[in-house]
């Protein structure tokens, strides 16, 4: 528990010290004009308060991933705690904070459009493509568990395909309507609960104090599946330490605020409240993993059992509630997230409701199909969930690239995401040779290669920004 409560507080003092510095570095400008003051439209440019912002913005990113992801991650064991904490206050917070402010300062661009401005027109294309077929597939995956967890707590006839239905639902009013007529107003309530729901694990950690190990014990992979720490684990936690994903949810943000200087406490801030999230289950996780007797890895009952063992049956509820609440609010704006990037891609104005049904059926289309594959094959939601996670930090990487790009040309302090960028190619072009899902190769080729593709990205860079003081610009 020592281990625990240093993360945790690690978290909240990076949020103070690490995320002003960052500000600092990026100088949000308090008199400049924001989109939502400049073009309000009534759908997605709508002014609302910045505790509303903060807390939609937290439930954007606060999906299944800092929960199963990190549940996913325990099996690792503490070095999970190091990843999230280390990941979150120098590469996720930063990442999301670099991100949301870019697009809040370009008129609420899309992260296609953000990349493009930085990377160049066919990088633009590339991510069009990435992030819809992207938040397609989160609007699928994020179906999929609220459904099994609602399933268990009603009647035996409201099964999973009810479920199912009933979120799908959701998700196509959601994603059509203003933004402040549901989102607006239900995400208070859903936020609610999925504070409940962390709170009341945290003080049951406390309450139990659980024989957790300790980082000074050493951090052996215990594993089951004898996968590699690196880069497996840091695939494993999608959104607990950083996520593409949230650079996707920013500009819908960006667009509803009203300074500059809120893009810390909600993009930053949002993000350490993810990691916080993703390190209580974590460190409940590895409790319940390494107990004895105890050999579930499906993450849906994991939840179900920590809950019902620690917070009884009506707190039980409201956690399970909570966690239910996350995908779902994830799910929701993934869709609008990708209405959103495909309008602004095609330039279609978005006032009418026909035109927002145009994009969205065949995304909802999509989405159904991927979903039926997964609940046809025993291990379909594990494989689209592992797709998912290594397309997520792809994307992740591809806005760190971004913008670094973009704080070099601004004569700004671009080691902030250069470091992080570096890293996450690692991860990322590492797990495509090493996992079982991409070339399966032995770990010493795998390493080897994945060290080349960093030396190649930091030479790429390099000689770019070379070329780029020679030409004085």
């Amino acid at each position: 528990m020592i281990s625990f409560s240093i993360c945790l507080l690690a978290l909240v003092v990076g949020y103070f010290v690490y995320g002003r510095v960052v500000e600092r570095i990026f100088g949000p400008d308090p008199g400049r004009t924001t989109p939502a003051l400049e073009r309000p439209d009534g759908v997605d440019y709508v002014v609302l308060p910045r505790w509303k912002i903060f807390m939609i913005q937290f439930l954007n990113i606060a999906g299944l991933g800092p929960i199963f992801g990190a549940i996913l991650g325990a099996k690792f064991g503490v070095s999970s705690y190091l990843w999230i904490v280390l990941g979150t206050i120098f590469a996720g917070a930063v990442h999301d904070y670099t991100a949301g402010m870019l697009s809040l300062r370009y008129g609420g661009k899309s992260l296609p459009e953000l990349i493009g401005m930085c990377l160049g027109k066919y990088a633009k294309q590339l991510m069009v493509v990435f992030t819809v077929v992207l938040m397609v597939l989160v609007g699928a995956v994020f179906v999929d568990g609220p459904a099994q967890l609602l399933a268990r707590l009603t009647p035996e006839h409201l099964d999973v395909t009810f479920w199912i239905v009933v979120v799908f639902a959701y998700y196509i009013l959601a994603t059509l309507l203003p933004i402040d007529k549901i989102i607006g107003r239900i995400y208070p309530v859903f936020g609610a609960a999925l504070l409940f729901m962390a709170v009341g694990i945290m003080v049951m950690l406390y309450v139990h104090r659980p024989d957790l190990p300790e980082l000074w014990e050493g951090m052996p992979n215990p594993q089951p599946e004898g996968l590699p720490i690196f880069p497996i684990m840091f695939i494993s936690i999608a959104c607990g330490a950083i996520s593409g994903f949230h650079a996707t949810q920013s500009p819908m943000m960006a667009r509803c605020m009203t300074n500059e200087c809120q893009g810390r406490p909600i993009f930053y801030g949002a993000m350490v409240c993810e990691g916080i999230v993703a390190l209580i289950w974590a460190a409940a996780a590895t409790y319940f993993f390494h107990r004895e007797g105890f050999a579930e890895s499906n993450a849906a009952v994991v939840v179900n059992d920590i809950t019902v063992g620690w917070l009884g049956a009506f707190g039980s509820i409201l956690a399970m509630l909570g966690v239910i609440a996350a995908p779902i609010t994830s799910g929701d704006t993934a869709f609008r997230s990708a209405r959103l990037i495909v309008a602004d891609t095609l330039k279609i104005d978005q006032k009418s409701v026909l035109k927002r049904l145009y994009i969205c059926v065949p995304m909802f289309l999509a989405a159904i199909g991927i979903l039926v594959y997964s609940m046809s094959d025993a291990d379909g939601f594990a494989r689209i969930w592992r797709y998912f996670a290594w397309s997520n930090q792809t994307l992740a990487v591809f806005t760190l690239w971004a913008v670094t790009v973009w704080l070099f040309r601004e004569g700004k302090c671009y080691w902030i995401t250069l470091i992080p960028a570096l890293f996450m190619t690692a991860v990322c072009t590492t797990y495509l040779f090493i996992a079982p899902e991409g070339f399966s190769w032995a770990a010493d080729t795998s390493y080897t290669l994945g060290g080349v593709c960093v030396a190649i990205a930091a030479v790429w860079f390099a000689v770019w920004a070379w070329k780029l003081r020679k030409k004085g610009l």
